[in-house]
């Protein structure tokens, strides 16, 4: 309990660290919104460009562009020369990065309050001059393809996370990875991303977040000068597909060279954007912590402490994804333990979610740890921006980030039994198993397709 009135305390104090400014929003002309986030603990600032369009919204045969897209954003524009981009940020004293998410495409800069405007003139250079090089593309899609064999092709956990999505979603574009499927990064074209490029790079399908050192009256001047003269540009509305009902149980099985067996398992659950009852996606919330949210969860202390079936066990939820996606189950085996084992005791845990109440002692644990992870979230301004930047660009307001302790303060022991009961049943549910091979063996497999045919061929 002390340590609850200790996060309590720094909560509540934390905006008078930050001069107690609250967090403003603006409006450009041309349909970019700006979010600015007073922090005055540094004369630092934290820039975030984020645009509403990641490997969610690529349709079959591209997959991989948006990713490529956010290497190309660095190969120069009509006035920055190839990586200068880079070299001048560095030079101010900064740093600088991106990344590509299922959602959205994010480019951000943590510098001195003093050098926010050129961090500002550089994005909104790129977002209107870019120039797309074919030699700069032939040299960044072979990065792409390299790292696409090091992390997914040659790492049989990225493989296996990769099938398991894949088989998990029949139409959902969640079934495609965020880098690419490697067919579709050998055909594409420097096309493909001059299109990519003009459909979804344009201020009314971009946010602006800024936290840190600064007056948001300051900040909507400058992005006022350098993003406002950029025009919209008309764009397809994109058309999503709807996932068909699953009707039964999916499973697969990966057979490769690896260190360990791994299992995986994927209840189909909604988010926010889908929900009927908002109530049952905070009673997810709560499930998904008291489930495999932590040290002290449920799958932690049983299975992997108490009965010794796992060296690792945790589950994730995304609430507040653009669509709705999978309550996940990641657990390695024991030395001494099987993965029919593990999963039979993984199973056990999520049936007594559906026959007993969790205790209030539980939903006390949920609420503590979500009041710890705002409290640690105001430490860090660059995270403070993401999770503003991740919520407004999957459809969602910033001010639910707000409301979210309040609403989980709500959630009744009955409302947690009756999700379990409704959502984590076996119709929904994809399972994937790693099931380590020697090399040997899988050179073996993969020979006598070839032969067979071969001989075929002959006869």
């Amino acid at each position: 309990m002390r340590s609850l009135w200790i996060l309590l305390f720094c909560l509540f104090s934390l905006p008078a660290l930050s001069g107690g400014e609250k967090v403003q929003e603006f409006m450009l002309d041309n349909g970019m919104k700006i979010i600015v986030k007073p922090d005055h603990r540094a004369p630092v600032v934290v820039s975030q460009v984020w645009y509403k369009v990641g490997s969610s919204y690529e349709l079959p045969g591209t997959t991989g562009v948006s990713h490529v897209l956010e290497h190309m954003m660095f190969k120069g524009t009509k006035n920055v020369p190839p990586d200068e981009f880079s070299r001048i940020v560095a030079a101010l004293g900064g740093s600088e990065n991106a990344f590509t998410g299922v959602d959205y495409t994010a480019y951000f800069e943590t510098l001195s309050k003093k050098h926010l405007e050129r961090a500002l003139e550089l994005e909104a250079d790129r977002m209107q001059n870019l120039l797309l090089d074919e030699k700069e593309f032939q040299r960044e899609v072979a990065v792409v393809r390299e790292e696409r064999r090091l992390r997914t092709d040659d790492d049989p956990n990225g493989l296996l996370w990769e099938q398991f999505n894949a088989v998990a979603w029949r139409v959902s574009p969640y079934r495609n990875p965020v880098i690419g499927w490697m067919h579709d990064l050998e055909v594409m074209t420097l096309a493909d991303l001059q299109q990519w490029y003009d459909q979804w790079y344009s201020p009314d399908n971009a946010l602006l977040v800024v936290v840190g050192d600064v007056v948001p009256g300051e900040v909507l001047a400058l992005a006022k000068k350098h993003f406002g003269p950029i025009p919209p540009r008309p764009r397809k509305a994109w058309r999503q597909r709807p996932e068909p009902p699953q009707k039964g149980p999916l499973r697969m099985t990966l057979r490769v060279p690896a260190e360990q067996p791994v299992l995986l398992m994927g209840y189909k659950v909604p988010a926010m954007v889908d929900a009927q009852d908002p109530a049952e996606i905070y009673a997810l919330m709560v499930l998904n912590s008291i489930l495999g949210d932590g040290d002290s969860s449920r799958l932690s202390a049983s299975v992997v402490r108490e009965q010794g079936l796992a060296v690792s066990a945790s589950s994730s939820y995304d609430p507040f994804s653009r669509l709705s996606g999978l309550l996940e189950i990641e657990a390695i085996p024991a030395q001494e333990a099987g993965l029919d084992d593990l999963q039979a005791g993984l199973l056990a845990q999520i049936e007594k979610l559906k026959q007993e109440p969790v205790s209030a002692r539980e939903l006390q644990r949920v609420i503590n740890r979500t009041l710890a992870a705002r409290v640690f979230a105001r430490d860090s301004m660059f995270y403070q921006a993401m999770l503003i930047g991740m919520r407004e660009t999957n459809g969602y307001d910033w001010r639910s980030l707000e409301e979210e302790l309040k609403h989980i303060r709500a959630v009744t022991p009955e409302q947690v039994q009756s999700v379990a009961r409704k959502y984590l049943v076996e119709q929904g549910l994809t399972t994937a198993r790693l099931e380590p091979v020697s090399k040997a063996s899988t050179e073996s497999v993969t020979d006598k397709p070839e032969k067979a045919a071969k001989g075929e061929k002959k006869s």
